[in-house]
């Protein structure tokens, strides 16, 4: 990780697009609400994943980020290249960029396995994903030159076609290819006893899922398409895919943990449709001030996630002595005092969620008026 400063607004706008920042804001801002509930006995039903098959919130938050990586891989390598950088040299910062993901999500794995005692050190993980996924599509589009986007269309339906052939012998939570890989590969080591949502097998879809956010990155470069046309062209594209999800559910039903194809294509559908409302309202003064925290986030969003994180290892690792002297976390302990004062806990569950992201907002917002940014 390194820090960026940035001493000149007119620097810090350049070549950024602000929705791209506000939408990747609400999708941390949503990781850490639904991560950091005050007790996961009291949460309500959206934010939480689905059992199995189907899907709430939660599990769009996932494939968000990802189709936003996928956006931001398109804009940063015409931003560079146009700066002089050689297909050769983007590759190489690509691949560094990807080893330090997955470094820092092994590094927050090992830091929570040791801080809480786990019965397992968890291999896979959110920030691995996150750096395969982002190296895979990143090299297909390099290596596609003058016909990038054809090649990454391409190579997305062929991804979400060939994941939807293998997974055809069993979709049962511990009985499929899927969970089969990671036994073999990971053995214990993995999320839950012999599967890991965050697996081998399912990261295929998953680089499709980034690859589609990089032909929406496309549309949204500097050309001759009008900015109302960028955005109709998005919630055009998202709602045939979202619709093609749904459709395609029918037969290989949507499911977060096995990030089946019919889940790819319907969650990048609804992240362009969220894309293109950004944009259409970005215009209104009023929606910049009110997203103004969520750009924070947005423009520190691997380090708002990473810290958040490591806060609430913390918050969990700590101590203290109760009212009967037995030891409890911090976490439980303020949660308790606090929080869990209503009729209904999963509103003192929400609320403290909600004031652990605001904590984080608030770093964050110290950060972006002192122009640091923490990437990788």
């Amino acid at each position: 990780m390194y820090i960026t400063v940035i001493a000149k607004p007119s620097e810090d706008r350049e070549g950024r697009i602000e929705s791209v920042d506000v939408l990747r804001g609400f999708t941390i801002a949503g990781m850490i609400v639904v991560d950091d509930p005050g007790t996961w006995s009291a949460v309500y039903p959206p934010l939480l994943h689905a059992e199995w098959n189907g899907w709430t919130y939660t599990d769009t938050i996932f494939p968000f980020f990802l189709f936003l990586a996928g956006v931001s891989l398109v804009l940063s390598f015409s931003r560079r290249s146009h700066a002089g950088l050689s297909r050769d040299a983007l590759l190489r910062r690509l691949a560094g960029r990807a080893a330090a993901l997955v470094l820092l999500g092994l590094a927050l794995n090992l830091v929570s396995y040791l801080a809480l005692g786990l019965d397992r050190f968890r291999l896979p993980g959110v920030l691995q994903r996150i750096g395969v996924c982002v190296f895979a599509a990143g090299a297909v589009w390099l290596l596609g030159g003058a016909r990038a986007a054809r090649l990454s269309a391409a190579v997305a339906a062929l991804l979400l076609l060939a994941y939807a052939v293998l997974m055809r012998g069993g979709l049962e939570p511990t009985d499929n290819l899927a969970a089969h890989v990671d036994r073999a590969v990971f053995g214990v080591h993995t999320w839950k006893p012999g599967f890991d949502p965050e697996g081998i097998l399912s990261t295929i879809p998953a680089i499709a899922t980034t690859l589609l956010g990089a032909l929406a990155g496309a549309r949204l470069l500097p050309g001759s398409v009008s900015r109302g046309r960028r955005i109709r062209d998005l919630a055009a594209a998202g709602a045939v895919a979202a619709a093609a999800g749904l459709l395609w559910g029918r037969s290989f039903p949507v499911n977060k943990n096995l990030w089946t194809s019919s889940y790819a294509l319907l969650t990048a559908g609804l992240a362009s449709l969220a894309l293109a409302a950004c944009m259409a309202l970005e215009p209104w003064s009023l929606w910049r001030r009110a997203t103004a925290p969520l750009s924070w986030l947005g423009r520190n969003a691997i380090a708002a996630f990473s810290l958040s994180t490591l806060g609430a290892i913390g918050l969990l690792a700590v101590k203290v002595a109760g009212p009967d002297g037995k030891p409890r976390s911090l976490w439980r302990t303020i949660h308790l005092a606090v929080f869990d004062r209503f009729a209904d806990p999963r509103l003192g569950s929400l609320l403290f969620a909600l004031a652990y992201l605001a904590v984080w907002i608030a770093v964050c917002g110290v950060l972006y008026r002192k122009r640091i940014y923490l990437k990788i």
